[in-house]
C-alpha cells in the first residue's frame, strides 16, 4: 500500500476509533474494489433513502476528480483532440474516471419496474441489465435486509461479480452473502450513516490513488 493510501486509513480510523477493528475489512474492499477496476470492470451502487443519496455520493467521487484532478494522460489527450472538428481545449476539460453507476438515479426504470413486475427487484434488474463478470456490486443498508438490496446481491452473483456491503452492527441477510461487508459499529439507521460517509470517502480515497498520480 502506497503511503498515502496508509495515511488515508490512518485518518479514518484515527478520526473515528471505533472502527478501528474494521482495519481488514476495509483493506479487504479496497482489494475488491482495485480488482473490479483494474481488470476493465465498473462499479454498480445501490440502497433505499439516505443510503440513495449515498449511492449517488459515491459514484461522483468515483466518476470524476476527488481529491486529485486526473487530467488525460498525453497520448489519450492528443487523441481526443486529434478528432475532427473537436473544439480546442476539449481534453483539458475531461477527467480520467473509475466507471461507476448509480442504480437508484434511473426513475422512469425504477417506477416502471416497481408498478410492473415487483418493486423488490428493481435493482436486481438493473444489476442484471448491466453487470459482467468482473464487475463489483456495493450495496447499502443500515439494516443489511432491505430486500430490493439484498436481491441485487443475489444478482450479482448470477452474474459473477464480486459484492461489497455497507451495513449496520448486527448479522444481516448482506453479511451473510457479500464477498466482503463493512459492519459499522451502530445499529440506529443514523448513526450507521454517519459511519458510512468517512468510510465510503475513504474508499474511494484508496482506489483514487490506485489509479491516479497527482
Amino acid at each position: 500500500m502506497r503511503l498515502e493510501q496508509e495515511k488515508t486509513i490512518t485518518a479514518l480510523l484515527t478520526n473515528n476509533p471505533a472502527l478501528q477493528p474494521l482495519e481488514g475489512e476495509l483493506l479487504r474492499a479496497h482489494a475488491l474494489l482495485q480488482e473490479a477496476f483494474s481488470g476493465g470492470g465498473k462499479l454498480l451502487v445501490c440502497g433505499n433513502g439516505g443510503s440513495a443519496a449515498d449511492s449517488a455520493h459515491v459514484v461522483g467521487e468515483l466518476m470524476k476528480g476527488f481529491r486529485k484532478r486526473r487530467p488525460l494522460p498525453a497520448k489519450e489527450a492528443a487523441a481526443v483532440q486529434a478528432v475532427p472538428q473537436m473544439p480546442q481545449g476539449f481534453a483539458a476539460r475531461l477527467q480520467q474516471a473509475l466507471p461507476a453507476i448509480d442504480l437508484t438515479a434511473q426513475a422512469a426504470l425504477l417506477t416502471a419496474f416497481a408498478n410492473d413486475v415487483d418493486p423488490d427487484m428493481v435493482f436486481a434488474q438493473q444489476v442484471y441489465g448491466y453487470g459482467r463478470a468482473g464487475d463489483a456490486l456495493l450495496a447499502l443498508t443500515t439494516s443489511g435486509n432491505s430486500k430490493n438490496v439484498v436481491n441485487a446481491v443475489h444478482a450479482a452473483r448470477a452474474r459473477g461479480m464480486r459484492t461489497l456491503g455497507i451495513t449496520g452492527e448486527g448479522e444481516s441477510a448482506l453479511s451473510a452473502l457479500c464477498d466482503v461487508c463493512l459492519r459499522l459499529p451502530a445499529r440506529e439507521t443514523a448513526r450507521v450513516q454517519e459511519y458510512t460517509l468517512p468510510v465510503y470517502h475513504a474508499l474511494c480515497a484508496l482506489i483514487e490513488d490506485e489509479f491516479f498520480a497527482e
